[in-house]
């Protein structure tokens, strides 16, 4: 597996503070993003690193700029069109993690599958194998009876289904205990550093933070320290 180079120019992002006036949230002028970097976007409450991550991944559309993956602009694209981009090419993890409770670990797993043209047995086999991988129990006829640490490495075995080549996490750790968030850390780095995928993570975790390749720090949505824009030479 070898992850996309992605790449923002211009980027800006706001949201209406009154009747006539607009708040700037995010307002980036460039940052390159490359297969093999776990890239950790860094800042406290309120300073736009989780809305950036939404940029970069077209879950938001900015109000200027542009955000491109090996080429593909997701701002030029349609709602569809990037809506297929992103179940082409990212997985997404959560703090919240977003699991059915109802289901089982595995049913969860499959989940993004349910529209898929591939053979549930094939994509069935591969839930198991990443549950398997990440260690968690598959003898659970619901997974609200998994512990908090166990549902998250269920969401990024979610993630992980379609084998994305980009890997978008919003705060994975947050909600986590120190010994479930370093297994979390631990997979992210590796499915980076191992696995040559990019990931784009939004986060505070000191242990996130050190384990990245760089950290982009924020605040009220611009750029602490503009070196850490391009991948290290």
């Amino acid at each position: 597996m070898t992850g996309l180079p992605g790449e923002a120019h211009g980027l800006r992002f706001d949201v209406r503070a009154g009747r006539r006036e607009r708040q700037t949230i995010v307002d980036l002028p460039h940052l390159r993003l490359e297969p093999g970097e776990l890239v950790a976007l860094a800042g406290p409450s309120g300073s736009g690193k989780s809305t950036l991550l939404y940029l970069l991944s077209g879950l938001l559309v900015p109000a200027a700029g542009t955000v491109a993956w090996a080429g593909a602009d997701l701002a030029a694209m349609s709602e569809t069109g990037r809506d297929r981009w992103r179940r082409d090419n990212a997985g997404f993890i959560f703090q919240n993690f977003h699991l059915i409770d109802e289901l089982s670990p595995a049913d969860n797993v499959l989940t993004p599958g349910w529209f898929s043209s591939l053979s549930v047995k094939s994509l069935r086999h591969r839930a198991e194998s990443l549950l398997e991988r990440f260690g968690v129990p598959r003898d659970r006829s619901h997974v609200s009876l998994l512990s908090r640490g166990e549902q998250q490495r269920v969401a990024i075995a979610r993630a992980l289904l379609f084998d994305p080549k980009v890997i978008f996490a919003d705060e994975p750790t947050a909600s986590l205990d120190g010994a479930s968030g370093a297994l979390v850390v631990a997979a992210l780095r590796d499915l980076a550093a191992v696995e040559r995928r990019t990931v784009v993570v939004a986060s505070h975790d000191p242990a996130l933070l050190a384990v990245s390749t760089r950290t982009v720090a924020l605040d009220h949505g611009r750029i602490v320290q503009p070196k850490a824009l391009e991948p290290a030479r």
